[in-house]
């Protein structure tokens, strides 16, 4: 029998959230997705094939990660509608031209983000709890 207040899980474990956004392993929590932080600009993009701690594979089958395009697309929508709505609201006129322009630079700008974001939630919401090992 187990005694209140212990458990077999591990403590240092994140939530899924705090795994999610920290870029962990959607199956362990614990090893990393990318190979190098996003500050890297020109490796960003780079990812570990397999989880370092538990094994499971991160691409369960060819062109898994074309469905990341559609979160991708989402989250662009989502910050073109909110960088809209403050240019609307707190601006009397609107230059067209300075709005397109910074919205241009602002998905330049936040592309390895939102490249890392939908990767992540494609692998967390289309495919949780896989079990492909190496």
């Amino acid at each position: 029998m187990e005694e209140f207040g212990t458990s077999k899980i591990k403590e240092n474990k994140l939530s899924a959230l705090g795994s999610f956004l920290a870029g962990k392993c959607p199956q362990c929590r614990e090893g990393k997705v990318f190979k190098h932080p996003i500050s890297k600009l020109t490796k960003f993009k780079e990812m570990n094939q397999h989880c370092p701690k538990c094994g499971v594979r991160f691409e369960s089958e060819p062109g898994f990660f074309w469905g990341a395009m559609y979160f991708s697309y989402a989250i662009n929508v989502a910050m073109f509608i909110l960088v809209g709505f403050f240019f609307f609201m707190f601006s009397d006129d609107v230059n067209l031209t300075v709005f397109i322009t910074t919205l241009v630079v602002l998905s330049l700008v936040t592309s390895p983000i939102s490249f890392r974001l939908s990767r992540l939630f494609m692998m967390y919401i289309a495919a949780p709890y896989r079990s492909f090992k190496k």
